[in-house]
């Protein structure tokens, strides 16, 4: 296991470690001492913090409705987590401007006790009506719709109609309903090019495996197939054990590979940037890996993580797909994804190449998605030659 891999890991867990006792001590101290909610109040507490990595672990032991319990009640606190971490800095941040500069109301500091216990049960409701909103949310992709034109001879082919869904997530929260969902949504749109830019499965396959999502996967229809790539998640999971899979059941997963559909088009699969983190192998240049390709036709490349989309640009990519981002799936997560990428969500042209970031169809941990939707993407391609 890679240094980088194992420093990531550590990180998490102590900040994840560090944001719980934030919350926990917080929430302790809104409870009068001598009242019998206390020791329940940590228990449940313990509980729930520890549901999400317990579940993930039991996972591998047992896997059963019991862990998925678990990986349910730990996904919904991660979201939880966030909120709550943010409205109780919120208040701390209040509380230390009041001592410098009193503002607030006399009757809420002459019965501090009180007003704490008032304000824990309104951040509490805050947060739940929060969770509920974004789990709706996420349970509702949209379908967005590009009509991009590239001024190439594409043979035969006048017209190009893809249906992307990134991010998908396969496994115990993303599970046989969701996937039978975006099936039947994805086949409505009469596509000629599925693609599947990466993190198609959530890490651990055995709950894909548990459920036969695989059957399910067959069922996507399209005139050219059914392509994909790797994305950091296969990796986390296993990458060979998702590759084997999706092949078996009617995917074919592009790795560092390039293929020429209908004698018309290439399709250009990267491996997913992370392979160097888990394997130690680093994956090709897009320029060597671009060799076999004639840029006199329409070139279309699928990256999972959008970083450096100047290389797109620059090796001849008419359109990159990429997803990873999630746009942050939890606001404010967004701003943050809006520094560390280029694009972190939607349309851009870059020279002459389009860029499309899809927002992802499902996503990972929480089932909760504010500030963003989820999203089934349409690309309606025109192939335009230019005249003579």
């Amino acid at each position: 296991m890679k240094a980088s891999f194992v420093l990531f890991f550590a990180t998490f867990f102590i900040l994840y470690g560090l944001v719980n006792t934030y919350i926990f001590i917080r929430g302790w101290q809104a409870i009068p001492p001598e009242s019998p909610i206390r020791p329940i109040y940590a228990l449940v507490f313990m509980i729930v913090a520890l549901s999400f990595i317990g579940g993930r672990l039991l996972e591998n032991i047992w896997l059963s409705p019991v862990s998925d319990v678990f990986v349910w009640i730990g996904a919904f606190w991660i979201a939880a987590m966030l909120y709550f971490f943010l409205a109780i800095l919120a208040l701390d941040l209040l509380r230390f401007v009041h001592r410098s500069v009193p503002f607030l109301p006399a009757a809420w500091m002459n019965d501090y006790p009180r007003t704490k216990m008032i304000t824990a049960i309104i951040v509490i409701f805050g947060v739940v009506i929060t969770l509920l909103a974004g789990h709706v949310n996420a349970l509702t992709p949209r379908i967005r719709t590009l009509e991009l034109s590239i001024p190439k001879d594409a043979g035969t082919l006048k017209t190009l109609n893809i249906v992307l869904a990134s991010d998908i997530h396969l496994g115990t929260i993303i599970g046989r309903k969701r996937l039978e969902q975006l099936i039947s949504r994805v086949n409505a749109l009469n596509p000629d090019l599925i693609l599947l830019p990466g993190d198609i499965v959530d890490e651990d396959l055995a709950p894909v495996i548990k459920q036969n999502l695989g059957e399910h996967l067959i069922r996507f229809k399209s005139t050219f197939g059914v392509y994909a790539i790797m994305g950091n998640h296969e990796y986390i999971g296993g990458a060979e054990e998702a590759y084997a899979y999706l092949s078996n059941h009617g995917v074919t997963v592009l790795r560092d590979r390039v293929i020429k559909l209908d004698n018309s088009l290439y399709l250009v699969g990267r491996e997913d940037r992370s392979m160097q983190r888990f394997t130690g192998r680093t994956r090709k240049p897009l320029p060597e890996l671009m060799i076999p390709v004639d840029k006199r036709l329409p070139v279309i490349l699928m990256d999972h993580q959008p970083f450096h989309l100047e290389e797109g640009e620059n090796n001849g990519a008419d359109l990159q797909i990429s997803g990873h981002t999630h746009h942050g799936q939890l606001w404010p997560n967004n701003y943050v994804t809006n520094l560390v990428y280029e694009l972190s969500w939607g349309y851009k042209k870059r020279g002459n190449t389009h860029v499309c970031v899809s927002s992802g169809y499902g996503g990972w941990g929480p089932p909760v998605r504010i500030g963003n939707r989820p999203e089934i993407v349409n690309i309606r391609l025109r192939f335009q030659p230019p005249s003579p």
